[in-house]
């Protein structure tokens, strides 16, 4: 049994497929673990959706910023934005049920070493905190209060951790961490505007990883969301988001033996 980790596939269905069969994947053995970002962009969020769904217990898929943005087009609480291609999704007989399906991901999945998350972690986190933290939000996120929470995660601020925060603003820097972090100021707060290359960054702005002291250094932390960081695999990091809905590659690490694979985008 293998398994693999899989970057941002944003609804790049016939990319996907074709990266499985590069791999060898087999459905009924092999495992695979996706750093999120399943919908948006790309034209085939349904067909990605529909497909996840169907496998079961041999996928681990962790939310992202474009899925938690699916789920608040899908609870009415955010306007249709002109490069959205999910309407397929909303509009579909069994689009309720995918989009309950996909409120119930995590926001982080860990096994030993290893860290499933969408962006990052703010490095006050030891990953077993950020597994402590990650059950306690994704809990307010499907309870009365989570309708409130996906407004929030809607909105890119500068958010800072710190200990002290109340639980409605600890959920709202933790969802915020784990979906869109990428780079941090020296004082802890997320560059929330910043998208680019790291050699790109403003003056004091540090990768999340590169954070000196950083308490999940241990374990190694899979990630995407970043795709002008590309692919990046160094001591307890590796980022997977290589731009496949920009017209480049999707990425696959089989986690195993380090092995990558990519395939180039089939799907525009």
């Amino acid at each position: 049994m293998a398994t693999y980790a899989i970057g941002d596939v944003h609804g790049c269905f016939v990319t996907l497929r074709a990266l499985l069969a590069r791999c060898g994947f087999l459905p009924r053995q092999d495992r695979l673990w996706m750093v999120g970002d399943l919908v948006n962009r790309g034209p085939r969020s349904l067909e990605v959706l529909r497909w996840a769904a169907a496998m079961g217990d041999r996928l681990v898929v962790v939310l992202g910023n474009h899925d938690l943005y699916l789920l608040a087009r899908a609870a009415g609480l955010a306007e249709r934005k002109r490069r959205d291609t999910l309407d397929a999704v909303l509009e579909a007989a069994d689009g309720d049920e995918l989009v309950s399906w996909l409120r119930t991901r995590p926001l982080l999945h860990r096994e030993g070493g290893r860290v499933l998350v969408h962006a990052g972690l703010f490095p006050h986190w030891s990953a077993e905190a950020a597994e402590r933290l990650a059950r306690e939000t994704e809990e307010r996120l499907r309870g009365r209060n989570g309708d409130r929470l996906l407004l929030s995660s809607l909105a890119k601020r500068d958010d800072r951790w710190r200990e002290g925060l109340s639980t409605a603003a600890r959920a709202r820097v933790v969802l915020a961490g784990m979906a869109r972090l990428r780079a941090l100021t020296p004082d802890g707060r997320m560059c929330a505007d910043f998208s680019g290359p790291p050699a790109e960054l403003p003056a004091g702005c540090l990768p999340w990883f590169e954070f000196p002291g950083r308490r999940s250094a241990g374990a190694l932390v899979i990630f995407g969301h970043w795709a002008a960081l590309g692919l990046r695999l160094a001591p307890g990091v590796a980022a997977l988001d290589t731009g496949c809905v920009w017209g480049q590659a999707l990425t696959a690490l089989r986690l195993d033996d380090g092995a990558v694979f990519q395939e180039p985008n089939r799907d525009f």
